[in-house]
């Protein structure tokens, strides 16, 4: 047990680095990878650039599910021995069930672990948007603030973060159910690029007729929403190493950054969105 009264907990979908997840003792449930017969977990038995290679090599065999109970239910485990006080951080309950799986554990934890206390927060959003939230209750919590004091910072976070993303293809979209196959079909074949977010649910912002047009529409957007104020960010892709980069780079160069990473999407977008995705997800200090 460390002199932290609460310990952090969210998904991998939250697309935290390695390197956050290891300075602020986050613990993450990884989401389950299915192919060929096979159950994978995210950050556990394969890389994020595995598993989309994975999913090119074979696509029509390749699915993603949320993590179970026990999978929770393990994560609280470890992360009860740092501390008496757990924050949980979902993925949006609107897209997934991981925010009513991550209830059904906590039941069970209160009941194994006594003089544990677990709250459930539903991030609202995914991504890391997602992981931001449960980043600023981990911050926090490394001030030695009380549960309610973590809580209430990964809330107010919540009222802050901006998330926005710009798919390569359209045409895997329909399995986040927001679209037809059939209209997937089309716009993949006119080339049209979506832009979308999520709050709640997922939502579409538009359609971008080249990559390039929609990078400078989302950094345009972002722009317009921080000013020159010292903004945090993290941009994401999938399985795009250096056109993220290159947007590292022109962030870093043209916005105030007081925080700049880079991550990869956890596996689901690859299958949600496909391959080639790239997003961005920010907020300005107080």
């Amino acid at each position: 047990m460390d002199d932290k009264q609460v310990a952090v907990v969210t998904d991998s979908i939250g697309c935290l680095t390695r390197e956050l997840v290891e300075q602020y003792g986050i613990g993450i449930v990884p989401v389950n990878i299915h192919c060929n017969g096979r159950v994978y977990k995210d950050w556990v038995d394969m890389t994020p650039i595995e598993a989309y290679e994975l999913f090119l090599e074979h696509p029509d065999s390749f699915s993603t599910s949320a993590p179970s109970p026990e999978d929770y239910l393990e994560v609280y485990r470890k992360a009860s021995t740092r501390a008496k006080n757990i924050l949980c951080v979902t993925i949006s309950s609107k897209i997934s069930m991981e925010y009513n799986v991550a209830q059904v554990a906590k039941e069970q934890a209160e009941a194994e672990l006594p003089g544990v206390t677990i709250e459930v927060l539903d991030s609202n959003t995914a991504t890391a948007a997602q992981g931001f939230i449960a980043l600023a209750g981990a911050r926090a919590a490394e001030e030695g603030k009380s549960l309610a004091e973590v809580v209430k910072a990964a809330e107010d976070m919540k009222n802050k973060i901006g998330l926005l993303i710009i798919l390569d293809t359209i045409r895997h979209i329909y399995r986040s159910g927001r679209i037809p196959k059939v209209a997937a079909q089309a716009g993949a074949i006119l080339n049209l690029r979506p832009m979308i977010t999520v709050s709640g649910p997922v939502h579409f912002l538009g359609m971008a007729r080249s990559r390039k047009s929609g990078i400078e529409w989302m950094l345009k957007k972002m722009r317009k929403s921080v000013g020159l104020k010292p903004v945090h960010v993290a941009v994401m892709h999938a399985y795009s190493p250096e056109e993220a980069e290159s947007l590292r780079e022109r962030i870093a160069s043209e916005f105030n950054c007081a925080e700049l990473w880079l991550s990869e999407f956890s596996p689901v977008m690859g299958y949600v969105c496909g391959t080639g995705t790239l997003g961005i997800a920010f907020y300005t200090e107080d």
